[in-house]
Protein backbone atom coordinates (compact mmCIF):
# COMPACT_ATOMS: atom_id res chain seq x y z
CA UNK A 1 0.00 0.00 0.00
CA UNK A 2 2.70 2.47 1.09
CA UNK A 3 4.68 1.86 -2.79
CA UNK A 4 1.03 2.18 -4.25
CA UNK A 5 0.51 5.42 -2.45
CA UNK A 6 3.83 6.53 -3.66
CA UNK A 7 3.26 5.96 -6.71
CA UNK A 8 0.27 7.65 -7.28
CA UNK A 9 1.91 10.83 -5.73
CA UNK A 10 4.79 10.96 -7.97
CA UNK A 11 2.45 10.74 -10.88
CA UNK A 12 0.16 13.78 -9.58
CA UNK A 13 3.23 15.40 -9.18
CA UNK A 14 4.39 14.98 -12.95
CA UNK A 15 1.17 15.91 -14.03
CA UNK A 16 1.45 19.05 -11.83
CA UNK A 17 4.73 20.38 -12.94
CA UNK A 18 4.17 21.31 -16.52
CA UNK A 19 6.53 23.53 -17.02
CA UNK A 20 6.79 26.55 -20.13
CA UNK A 21 10.03 25.69 -22.94
CA UNK A 22 10.90 28.17 -25.12
CA UNK A 23 10.46 27.35 -28.79
CA UNK A 24 12.52 28.99 -31.52
CA UNK A 25 10.69 30.23 -34.55
CA UNK A 26 11.22 32.36 -37.69
CA UNK A 27 9.71 34.97 -39.48
CA UNK A 28 12.04 35.39 -42.82
CA UNK A 29 15.60 35.79 -41.01
CA UNK A 30 13.76 37.45 -37.89
CA UNK A 31 14.86 35.15 -35.19
CA UNK A 32 11.49 34.72 -32.90
CA UNK A 33 11.27 32.64 -29.24
CA UNK A 34 7.83 32.15 -27.94
CA UNK A 35 6.81 30.04 -24.64
CA UNK A 36 4.85 26.72 -25.04
CA UNK A 37 3.24 24.68 -22.52
CA UNK A 38 1.12 21.27 -22.81
CA UNK A 39 -1.54 20.12 -20.64
CA UNK A 40 -0.65 19.50 -16.44
CA UNK A 41 -3.26 16.97 -16.55
CA UNK A 42 -2.45 14.83 -19.70
CA UNK A 43 -5.62 15.71 -21.17
CA UNK A 44 -5.27 14.83 -24.33
CA UNK A 45 -8.63 16.63 -25.92
CA UNK A 46 -8.97 19.86 -25.80
CA UNK A 47 -7.64 22.42 -27.49
CA UNK A 48 -5.19 25.34 -27.76
CA UNK A 49 -4.92 28.80 -26.40
CA UNK A 50 -2.95 31.66 -28.17
CA UNK A 51 -1.53 34.23 -25.56
CA UNK A 52 -0.52 37.60 -27.26
CA UNK A 53 0.75 39.20 -24.54
CA UNK A 54 0.87 43.31 -24.02
CA UNK A 55 2.94 45.70 -25.31
CA UNK A 56 6.48 45.02 -23.60
CA UNK A 57 5.98 41.63 -24.78
CA UNK A 58 6.45 38.09 -23.24
CA UNK A 59 5.45 39.00 -19.41
CA UNK A 60 4.75 37.18 -16.63
CA UNK A 61 1.38 37.88 -16.59
CA UNK A 62 1.06 35.79 -20.24
CA UNK A 63 3.24 33.26 -18.59
CA UNK A 64 1.01 32.65 -15.34
CA UNK A 65 -2.17 33.07 -18.24
CA UNK A 66 -0.16 29.90 -19.91
CA UNK A 67 -0.11 27.80 -16.72
CA UNK A 68 -3.29 28.59 -15.61
CA UNK A 69 -4.26 27.02 -18.58
CA UNK A 70 -2.59 24.35 -18.59
CA UNK A 71 -3.75 23.66 -15.31
CA UNK A 72 -7.14 23.17 -16.67
CA UNK A 73 -5.71 20.94 -19.88
CA UNK A 74 -5.07 22.99 -22.52
CA UNK A 75 -1.97 23.69 -24.71
CA UNK A 76 -1.01 26.91 -24.32
CA UNK A 77 1.84 28.93 -26.28
CA UNK A 78 2.60 32.53 -25.90
CA UNK A 79 3.65 34.52 -29.02
CA UNK A 80 6.86 36.39 -29.77
CA UNK A 81 5.55 39.35 -31.85
CA UNK A 82 8.25 41.67 -31.54
CA UNK A 83 11.59 39.16 -32.66
CA UNK A 84 15.66 39.41 -31.27
CA UNK A 85 16.98 42.44 -30.52
CA UNK A 86 13.54 44.17 -31.18
CA UNK A 87 12.40 44.09 -27.82
CA UNK A 88 10.94 47.59 -25.86
CA UNK A 89 13.07 48.69 -23.27
CA UNK A 90 10.90 50.64 -21.66
CA UNK A 91 7.28 52.14 -22.59
CA UNK A 92 8.06 54.65 -25.00
CA UNK A 93 9.41 51.99 -26.72
CA UNK A 94 6.98 49.66 -26.46
CA UNK A 95 4.36 53.02 -27.51
CA UNK A 96 6.60 53.24 -30.90
CA UNK A 97 6.13 49.69 -31.93
CA UNK A 98 2.37 49.07 -31.07
CA UNK A 99 1.84 51.89 -33.45
CA UNK A 100 3.99 50.37 -36.00
CA UNK A 101 2.04 47.35 -35.75
CA UNK A 102 -1.12 48.87 -35.55
CA UNK A 103 -0.29 51.08 -38.54
CA UNK A 104 1.35 47.59 -40.51
CA UNK A 105 -1.22 45.55 -39.00
CA UNK A 106 -0.22 42.93 -42.01
CA UNK A 107 3.02 42.33 -40.54
CA UNK A 108 1.10 41.96 -36.98
CA UNK A 109 -0.85 39.14 -38.28
CA UNK A 110 2.05 37.16 -39.89
CA UNK A 111 3.41 37.12 -36.50
CA UNK A 112 0.45 35.68 -35.28
CA UNK A 113 -0.01 33.47 -37.69
CA UNK A 114 3.10 32.22 -37.48
CA UNK A 115 2.79 31.67 -33.31
CA UNK A 116 -0.60 30.17 -34.13
CA UNK A 117 1.46 27.36 -36.32
CA UNK A 118 3.67 26.70 -33.55
CA UNK A 119 1.07 26.03 -31.35
CA UNK A 120 -0.56 23.35 -33.36
CA UNK A 121 2.76 21.89 -33.94
CA UNK A 122 2.92 21.65 -30.22
CA UNK A 123 0.10 19.20 -29.89
CA UNK A 124 -3.36 21.38 -29.73
CA UNK A 125 -6.00 20.23 -32.00
CA UNK A 126 -6.46 22.32 -34.99
CA UNK A 127 -10.16 22.55 -35.06
CA UNK A 128 -10.14 23.32 -30.91
CA UNK A 129 -8.02 26.90 -31.15
CA UNK A 130 -8.61 29.98 -29.45
CA UNK A 131 -6.62 32.84 -29.71
CA UNK A 132 -6.47 35.57 -26.46
CA UNK A 133 -4.56 38.98 -25.79
CA UNK A 134 -3.73 41.55 -23.23
CA UNK A 135 -3.93 45.18 -24.02
CA UNK A 136 -1.57 45.15 -27.78
CA UNK A 137 -2.18 41.53 -27.64
CA UNK A 138 -5.98 42.10 -26.89
CA UNK A 139 -5.39 44.25 -30.22
CA UNK A 140 -4.21 41.10 -32.30
CA UNK A 141 -6.27 38.84 -31.00
CA UNK A 142 -9.27 41.44 -32.63
CA UNK A 143 -7.07 41.14 -35.68
CA UNK A 144 -6.91 37.04 -35.81
CA UNK A 145 -10.44 37.43 -36.27
CA UNK A 146 -10.35 39.99 -38.61
CA UNK A 147 -8.21 37.95 -40.81
CA UNK A 148 -10.22 35.26 -40.40
CA UNK A 149 -7.14 33.07 -39.27
CA UNK A 150 -8.67 29.24 -38.41
CA UNK A 151 -9.28 29.89 -34.92
CA UNK A 152 -13.12 29.19 -33.54
CA UNK A 153 -12.53 32.03 -31.29
CA UNK A 154 -10.84 35.33 -30.01
CA UNK A 155 -10.71 36.80 -26.39
CA UNK A 156 -9.73 40.57 -26.18
CA UNK A 157 -8.94 41.33 -22.82
CA UNK A 158 -8.59 45.47 -22.44
CA UNK A 159 -7.10 45.39 -26.01
CA UNK A 160 -7.54 48.26 -28.10
CA UNK A 161 -10.76 48.17 -29.86
CA UNK A 162 -10.16 50.17 -33.42
CA UNK A 163 -9.18 49.83 -36.80
CA UNK A 164 -8.29 51.79 -39.74
CA UNK A 165 -11.62 53.36 -41.45
CA UNK A 166 -10.47 52.62 -44.82
CA UNK A 167 -10.28 48.78 -44.60
CA UNK A 168 -12.71 46.75 -46.01
CA UNK A 169 -14.68 45.18 -43.85
CA UNK A 170 -15.03 41.38 -43.87
CA UNK A 171 -17.46 39.00 -42.72
CA UNK A 172 -15.88 37.33 -39.16
CA UNK A 173 -16.09 33.93 -38.94
CA UNK A 174 -14.54 33.23 -35.54
CA UNK A 175 -16.79 33.84 -32.53
CA UNK A 176 -15.65 37.38 -30.40
CA UNK A 177 -15.80 38.19 -26.70
CA UNK A 178 -14.41 41.63 -25.68
CA UNK A 179 -13.80 42.20 -22.12
CA UNK A 180 -13.13 46.20 -21.40
CA UNK A 181 -13.09 48.09 -18.51
CA UNK A 182 -16.01 50.49 -18.28
CA UNK A 183 -13.45 53.29 -17.14
CA UNK A 184 -10.34 52.53 -19.55
CA UNK A 185 -9.83 55.81 -20.33
CA UNK A 186 -7.45 54.79 -23.56
CA UNK A 187 -10.84 53.32 -25.03
CA UNK A 188 -13.38 56.07 -25.89
CA UNK A 189 -17.11 55.83 -26.30
CA UNK A 190 -17.00 56.63 -29.47
CA UNK A 191 -14.40 53.68 -30.22
CA UNK A 192 -16.41 51.47 -28.31
CA UNK A 193 -19.67 51.92 -30.18
CA UNK A 194 -17.35 51.98 -33.29
CA UNK A 195 -16.30 48.39 -32.72
CA UNK A 196 -19.64 47.03 -31.77
CA UNK A 197 -20.94 48.66 -34.79
CA UNK A 198 -17.86 46.84 -36.89
CA UNK A 199 -18.34 43.47 -35.39
CA UNK A 200 -22.62 43.99 -36.66
CA UNK A 201 -21.13 44.63 -40.16
CA UNK A 202 -18.97 41.67 -39.91
CA UNK A 203 -22.25 39.64 -38.92
CA UNK A 204 -20.24 38.22 -36.16
CA UNK A 205 -21.03 36.09 -33.02
CA UNK A 206 -19.89 38.80 -30.79
CA UNK A 207 -19.87 39.94 -26.90
CA UNK A 208 -18.65 42.64 -25.67
CA UNK A 209 -18.78 42.88 -21.13
CA UNK A 210 -17.90 46.23 -19.30
CA UNK A 211 -16.29 45.91 -15.83
CA UNK A 212 -17.25 48.48 -13.39
CA UNK A 213 -14.62 50.56 -12.38
CA UNK A 214 -12.38 48.87 -14.25
CA UNK A 215 -9.48 50.96 -15.93
CA UNK A 216 -7.13 49.78 -18.61
CA UNK A 217 -4.83 46.76 -17.81
CA UNK A 218 -7.09 45.74 -15.09
CA UNK A 219 -6.52 41.78 -15.49
CA UNK A 220 -2.59 42.01 -14.75
CA UNK A 221 -1.23 42.83 -10.61
CA UNK A 222 1.63 44.00 -12.30
CA UNK A 223 -0.35 47.15 -13.24
CA UNK A 224 -0.45 48.88 -9.72
CA UNK A 225 -3.20 49.61 -7.39
CA UNK A 226 -3.91 53.17 -8.65
CA UNK A 227 -6.79 53.91 -11.34
CA UNK A 228 -6.18 57.45 -11.60
CA UNK A 229 -3.06 56.38 -13.71
CA UNK A 230 -5.32 55.21 -16.26
CA UNK A 231 -3.63 51.39 -15.71
CA UNK A 232 -4.47 49.30 -12.77
CA UNK A 233 -5.12 46.04 -11.14
CA UNK A 234 -8.93 45.13 -10.36
CA UNK A 235 -9.59 42.08 -9.25
CA UNK A 236 -13.16 41.54 -8.84
CA UNK A 237 -12.80 42.75 -12.88
CA UNK A 238 -10.12 39.98 -14.01
CA UNK A 239 -11.54 37.33 -11.80
CA UNK A 240 -15.04 37.98 -13.64
CA UNK A 241 -13.07 38.32 -16.88
CA UNK A 242 -11.45 34.88 -16.44
CA UNK A 243 -14.43 33.31 -15.48
CA UNK A 244 -16.44 34.89 -18.90
CA UNK A 245 -13.47 32.98 -20.53
CA UNK A 246 -13.72 29.98 -19.49
CA UNK A 247 -17.68 30.17 -20.19
CA UNK A 248 -17.06 31.33 -23.96
CA UNK A 249 -14.48 28.65 -24.05
CA UNK A 250 -16.80 25.96 -23.10
CA UNK A 251 -19.37 27.00 -25.08
CA UNK A 252 -17.31 27.10 -28.48
CA UNK A 253 -14.66 24.31 -28.08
Amino acid sequence: MKYIFLFILMTATIHMTAQLKPVVYADGNLKLTGQAIKPAHGHKQKGGILILPAWMGIDAHAKNTATRLSELGYYAFIADIYGENNYPHNTQEASQLVGYYKKNYQVYQTRIKLALDELIKSGANPAKIVVIGYCFGGTGALEAARANMPVQGVVSFHGGLGKDTTRPAVKINAHVLACHGADDPYEPVAGVLAFQQEMKTAAADWQFISYANAVHSFTDPASGNNPASGAAYNKLAANRSWQHMLDFLKEIL
